[in-house]
């Protein structure tokens, strides 16, 4: 299965790829360049389809748990203020995606979206410490009876799109789909002081199963 985001792109690079092979094999009378030509343009194939695939995940819903919203690697845990929404310490929990990981972003927590901002910006490093603030970006805050969650896209410096569908005011499920960020970047997932953490640094994870923190 393959995320919407990536129908079109799918679509325009089939047609240009079979139109290459094609030509080269009308124009190129040479079996070794027709193969040269055919595998370069198979592995780029395969390579966007990986990138746009969208599994599904058998998310346990809870209100009481909090789950990975993308896959990736943990690289940051640490209590920080978050001054955006909630104007108070909070702890972070950073994940760090790669190209080859799976993009979509996914709801952490059932409830209501209270927040959903875009934030245009800079394009550092996902991993650079000014990054959750400078670059382009998406704030969402999700919240039900036991906890309230602020999640943020940070788009990366290849990371030049960042999809969003959260809607203020709208009820959303644990573990269903909330975004999209093209090629590597981060998420940031900001929990109340006391939550219980359930991950440690460098530890992969996966978006709508992964249960990084509990109430």
């Amino acid at each position: 299965m393959f995320h919407k985001e990536g129908y079109k792109i799918i679509s325009i690079t089939l047609v240009f790829f079979i139109g290459i092979n094609v030509a080269s094999y009308v124009a190129i009378q040479n079996d070794e360049w027709q193969i040269g030509i055919f595998s370069v343009t198979l592995i780029l194939l395969i390579l966007i389809l990986q990138f746009f695939r969208n599994p599904k995940r058998k998310t346990k819903v809870d209100d009481r748990t909090i789950v990975a919203p993308v896959d990736g690697k943990v690289v940051v845990i640490e209590e920080v203020f978050e001054k955006e929404y909630f104007n108070e310490n909070r702890l972070q929990v950073s994940i760090f995606m790669s190209p080859i990981n799976v993009h979509v972003t996914r709801h952490p927590i059932n409830g209501k979206v209270v927040l959903s901002k875009y934030h245009p910006g800079k394009y550092l490093v996902a991993w650079h410490p000014k990054a959750s603030e400078e670059n382009e970006r998406t704030t969402v805050v999700v919240k039900n009876s036991s906890i309230d969650v602020l999640y943020r896209q940070i788009a990366g410096a290849l990371a030049k799109r960042i999809v969003n569908y959260a809607k203020e005011g709208e009820k959303v499920v644990q573990g269903s789909d909330s975004g999209f960020i093209k090629f590597g970047s981060r998420v940031d997932v900001f929990l109340p002081i006391g939550t219980e953490i359930n991950v440690a640094l460098d530890q992969k994870v996966k978006g709508g199963e992964s249960i990084i923190a509990n109430v």
